[in-house]
């Protein structure tokens, strides 16, 4: 017995070697994509009349939906900062989703909304909308009012009752930069239709100075919890989104900030009940574009940026990464039949195999390699060499990523302007490894065994609001 279970940790453990070498091989595939692509960007971008655009003719006018949800410590900063932004034409949509809270309350008291007769156009089923409020003030600021359903009933209530071809989907603790959707639209404005899904870059707002809605001063939170979080974004958004996207391979964009043609997104049915509703909904946008043949993309903006609340504690940052992970795995099991599959190009035979044995399969290959070598160690039968392969391939895998992703934010966008704050995330991304990354593999290995055993739910998420009022 002992002979076999030697054997077994043998094999196991140069499986989860070869399995980690080629994840780094892709990751740094990517990486190299994303250097070349967001240098070139910025160089352009150095010249770049975002002005003009504001003038421009062929501008398209956008509807921006803010699904709000016991949204009360935030949502007024979030709104302030939409009526600020530096765009022609567009209209703000808050869909209050059943909340339990002041939501609705402060939303009619601070920006003096009087109750109106619109006719929605039902293009899309969802729960029942109780009224409709518009701003004495902001004449382009609407409410909905509705029975709760969710984020994603929320949403296609707001595509019924907007007026725009293009809609922006929003969280509602959000903070957009005034020239934000400038950017991220400036794709679809050039493309004569051709690009259909615009996302853009989402950071942290924990820590920043942020004032009605205006970010003031940018800065670090304090908790290294939050510091890790920021640099896990940006691995995220700079690295993997930017490498997936030169290629049309992107199958998310965040929820927390993208562009969508609202005829596409009709067209594929709106938002469903899921989990993850913003993965879900780009896989179906991928899998209209393949069967009607047509010459359409879906792309990842880095610049424009949207600041937004992250968990402070590990309690909720748990539930966070959790639900993530499952609505992940919901959204590649409804169009499993993508996976392998040359009817669909790049989108079967690339992206569904990434995002499945890359992301998803992942965290349960990681921590099968940690019990490994911890059986090996108590075990006594310790192999030194897969000890030190081991290590090494995870801090490339987590750590040497994370400190190369600080990097290229310093090299192109520097949305963290000082000195301190670069140092700051380079020694805490140098430490991802040894705690930071073993806990977020539990956790998603967590969310796996939730979601086999039928465990649902969402988890509340407590939020303080980014915004000082």
């Amino acid at each position: 017995m002992m002979i076999n279970w030697s054997n077994f940790l043998v094999v196991g453990s140069w499986v989860i070697v070869i399995y980690m070498v080629m994840i780094i091989a892709v990751y740094g595939g990517m990486l190299i994509i994303s250097l070349f692509h967001i240098r070139k960007t910025y160089e352009l971008d150095e010249i770049e009349p975002y002005k003009e655009l504001l003038q421009s003719e062929f501008t398209k006018p956008v509807s921006i939906l803010v699904p709000a949800y016991n949204e009360s410590a935030g949502i007024y900063g979030s709104i302030r900062s939409l009526i600020s932004i530096e765009y022609p034409e567009y209209e703000i949509i808050i869909i209050n989703d059943g909340s339990k809270d002041d939501t609705l309350e402060k939303l009619i008291d601070r920006f003096q909304m009087v109750k109106i007769n619109r006719v929605i156009r039902k293009q899309l089923e969802t729960k029942k909308v109780k009224g409709i409020y518009q701003s004495v003030i902001y004449p382009n600021l609407i409410v909905i009012d509705k029975e709760n359903g969710g984020k994603a009933d929320a949403l296609n209530a707001g595509i019924n009752l907007s007026r725009y071809p293009y809609f922006c989907s929003l969280d509602g603790d959000s903070i957009i930069e005034r020239n934000a959707f400038l950017k991220v639209l400036k794709p679809i404005i050039e493309s004569d239709d051709e690009v259909i899904a615009s996302g853009g870059s989402v950071r942290i707002a924990n820590g920043c100075d942020i004032q009605n809605g205006e970010l003031v001063n940018v800065e670090l939170s304090r908790k290294p919890l939050v510091i890790m979080q920021i640099i896990e974004y940006l691995r995220a958004f700079l690295t993997g989104r930017v490498g997936l996207s030169e290629n049309n391979l992107l199958l998310i964009v965040s929820g927390a900030f993208g562009v969508f043609s609202k005829k596409w997104v009709i067209d594929a049915g709106g938002y469903a009940h899921t989990v993850g509703e913003d993965m879900e909904l780009v896989v179906r946008l991928h899998r209209l574009i393949k069967e009607k043949k047509a010459n359409k993309k879906i792309i990842y903006v880095p610049d424009p940026v949207c600041w937004t609340e992250a968990p402070e504690s590990i309690k909720f940052l748990r539930r966070q990464r959790k639900r993530w992970h499952k609505g992940l795995f919901d959204s590649l099991w409804k169009h499993r039949k993508l996976m392998f599959n040359p009817k669909y190009g790049s989108i079967g035979m690339f992206s569904m195999p990434y995002f499945f044995f890359v992301e998803f399969l992942g965290p349960l290959i990681e921590l099968i390699g940690y019990i490994i070598l911890i059986i090996s160690i108590f075990t006594g039968s310790i192999y030194l060499e897969f000890a030190i392969i081991f290590f090494l391939l995870s801090l490339i895998y987590g750590s040497i990523y994370s400190m190369a992703s600080v990097l290229l934010e310093e090299w192109s966008m520097e949305r963290y302007p000082k000195v301190k704050h670069f140092v700051i995330l380079f020694l805490v991304s140098m430490t991802e490894t040894l705690w930071y990354r073993p806990l977020t593999v539990i956790w998603r290995v967590e969310g796996m065994i939730e979601m086999l055993i039928g465990k649902k739910g969402w988890g509340e998420m407590v939020r303080k609001g980014v915004s000082n009022d």
